[in-house]
């Protein structure tokens, strides 16, 4: 008797589910404008938080490099800090990124399959459209990787600032330190000069030097590797 009672709920239920359901075309595309609006809004406040992080890493790369190289007496350990900074934020902009790229679909396939046939049809545009925006409401999940969303990150914006600080701290290390009034500067000439320079607490120079070295030839190899040309991006060229 309770299971019957329980069929007969549930019916009901999906039956007054139904009925709140845009029945007529004009309904739809109403709906559909809303759904729109929500996603863009959706996607403008995680791009602002994109653009945040990048702000914050600009903002720490400008005022390290304003306290390095301003002064003669600091320490190039400031620029490491500031390469291990700008990491740490590609990191948190790279995790915001994938949030990013899941309403920037959405809204991509809306205006390319449903505006643009609106205002110029195309009868090669394929009609799955909408069932691939219900199963990414239905089933949320990332577009992008993790270290997807961080290549696109340094290609576009925290290659340059990794860029900046690195030319900056090879200016540190190999210009010679100024003395106290009346003492000439001494002259870097040869390499064991930029060494003793580069030397950070208890490491040596030398394993300083070759750490920095190592860490940017995986970060250009990481840059420089192909883009994955799918969904999305393989549509035009203007893309975040």
């Amino acid at each position: 008797m309770d299971m019957e009672q329980d069929k007969v709920s549930s019916a009901r239920e999906s039956h007054g589910a139904q009925e709140l359901l845009p029945g007529t075309p004009a309904e739809v595309t109403n709906t559909l404008i809303h759904y729109y609006r929500g996603e863009l809004g959706r996607m403008t406040s995680w791009r602002d938080r994109i653009d945040r992080t990048s702000n914050w890493a600009i903002t720490v790369v400008a005022a390290l490099l304003s306290v390095s190289l301003s002064t003669p007496t600091s320490h190039h350990g400031v620029l490491l800090f500031g390469m291990m900074l700008v990491t740490l934020l590609l990191m948190i902009e790279a995790r915001r990124y994938r949030f990013f790229d899941i309403y920037r679909a959405r809204i991509r396939q809306i205006e390319r399959c449903y505006f643009a046939q609106i205002l110029a049809p195309d009868a090669k545009a394929g009609s799955e459209w909408a069932a691939v925006i219900a199963n990414s409401l239905r089933h949320p999940r990332f577009l992008l990787s993790y270290s997807e969303a961080m290549h696109r990150r340094l290609k576009r914006n925290y290659g340059w600032m990794y860029f900046i600080l690195f030319l900056a701290w090879c200016l540190k290390i190999s210009t010679p330190k100024l003395q106290t009034e009346g003492v000439a500067a001494l002259q870097a000439h040869s390499w064991s000069y930029v060494i003793d320079n580069a030397v950070l607490g208890p490491l040596p120079g030398l394993a300083v030097i070759a750490i920095v070295v190592t860490f940017y030839l995986g970060i250009v190899c990481f840059a420089l590797r192909p883009d994955r040309d799918e969904g999305e991006f393989g549509h035009g060229e203007a893309h975040v």
